[in-house]
């Protein structure tokens, strides 16, 4: 699939997750947030109007939720690609996808205000 300099985004997506390797991290759960870039080309769309010709980003959604929201990963760099395999076996119109996932309020050291995230990005 040729590559497109057209992007949709989904900024900021929040849930509560059970991820991480400690104990606490799985028993309490904790915040995560996503933002997914889709890289496609919406021509058509732009043209129709039509949501059959573009990405459906509820669809999206709906794959950023379940995952997050879904059984327990030791890394947050399994919860992205995971993110990303799926978004691009079920989007076709995808030519590549940039996932970022930031766990915020991070235990380091004394510090709970650190920021831990990995951003990947996947193409055809």
């Amino acid at each position: 699939m040729a590559r497109h300099a057209d992007r949709i985004s989904l900024t900021g997506l929040t849930f509560i997750g059970r991820h991480g390797v400690l104990p606490a991290e799985r028993s309490l759960g904790q915040r995560f947030v996503v933002d997914v870039t889709l890289e496609c080309d919406t021509t058509a769309a732009g043209q129709s109007d039509d949501l059959a010709h573009t990405i459906d980003y509820s669809a999206v959604y709906e794959i950023v939720r379940e995952i997050v929201t879904g059984p327990p990963r030791n890394l947050i760099e399994s919860v992205a690609a995971a993110i990303a395999d799926e978004t691009l076996r079920t989007q076709s119109r995808a030519s590549a996808v940039t996932v970022r996932v930031a766990k915020p309020d991070v235990r380091l050291g004394d510090s709970v205000h650190a920021v831990a995230s990995v951003e990947i990005r996947r193409e055809r």
